[in-house]
């Protein structure tokens, strides 16, 4: 009986009451808040799939069709007509991107009339700046027929705008505008314009409704690839299609 035990031996025993309530009162809290973090997991759960199932139709848009098909604003390189239709998602201020360039370029002067190569604009504008602004004024040359001189010298001097102002940086596209012998004057005036802005967000668009988030991204015939290590890897795949 208690009346029996030390003085010590209470004190223990009063001790060991405490921490045994302590860590009851401790199971409560903790099963208290995995109750709350699966009511709220549950919670989130419930919202995903509302959000899925309210979507139905939207959810199933054709996203192959978006891109395998060459749409009349497409630019295009190569045979148009080619059984080959290779498409890249790019951003003008992209490192990656720009290590492909040389890729695709060469790829391009081997397979010419067995590729169909079309460019689409994608500039990840959260963390390239002057991407838009880049993708513009490859759509302002386009609109005096040279869109490929204009996307090959934003690649090659990347290094010279891409960490400039987006006002220097347009400077710079109006220079290398007259590089390339274009009416500098009008290209100023359509690089701000708002046909060649909604040009470009078209592009963006038709990237974010494939889901992607990254460039560059390539699809061949309307598949998405991994991106090809190199120049053989890519003519793996061509070689392969042209075989069957």
């Amino acid at each position: 009986m208690e009346e029996q035990l030390t003085k010590k031996q209470r004190r223990e025993l009063k001790k060991q009451e405490k921490q045994e309530l302590a860590n009851k009162n401790r199971k409560k809290e903790q099963n208290k808040s995995l109750m709350m973090w699966l009511a709220v997991i549950a919670g989130i759960a419930l919202i995903v799939w509302g959000i899925i199932a309210s979507s139905g139709d939207n959810s199933s848009v054709n996203v192959s069709s978006s891109i395998s098909d060459i749409v009349e604003q497409d630019h295009v390189k190569g045979n148009p007509d080619a059984s080959i239709v290779i498409m890249e998602y790019s951003d003008f201020q992209c490192p990656a991107c720009k290590a492909y360039f040389p890729i695709i370029k060469q790829l391009m002067s081997e397979y010419s009339d067995d590729i169909a190569f079309v460019y689409r604009h994608y500039p990840l504008t959260s963390i390239h700046a002057n991407a838009e602004p880049a993708a513009r004024a490859a759509e302002a040359a386009s609109v005096q027929g040279k869109f490929w001189e204009m996307h090959d010298k934003l690649f090659e001097n990347q290094s010279e705008w891409s960490e400039l102002s987006t006002k220097l940086a347009e400077d710079k596209f109006a220079e290398y505008a007259g590089d390339i012998g274009l009416d500098v004057d009008k290209f100023k005036i359509d690089l701000g314009s708002k046909a060649i802005k909604e040009r470009v967000k078209s592009d963006s668009q038709s990237a974010l409704r494939a889901g992607l988030n990254s460039t560059p991204t390539f699809f061949i015939n309307g598949e998405k690839i991994k991106n090809p290590r190199g120049l053989n890897e890519f003519k793996f795949f061509v070689d392969n299609l042209l075989q069957r």
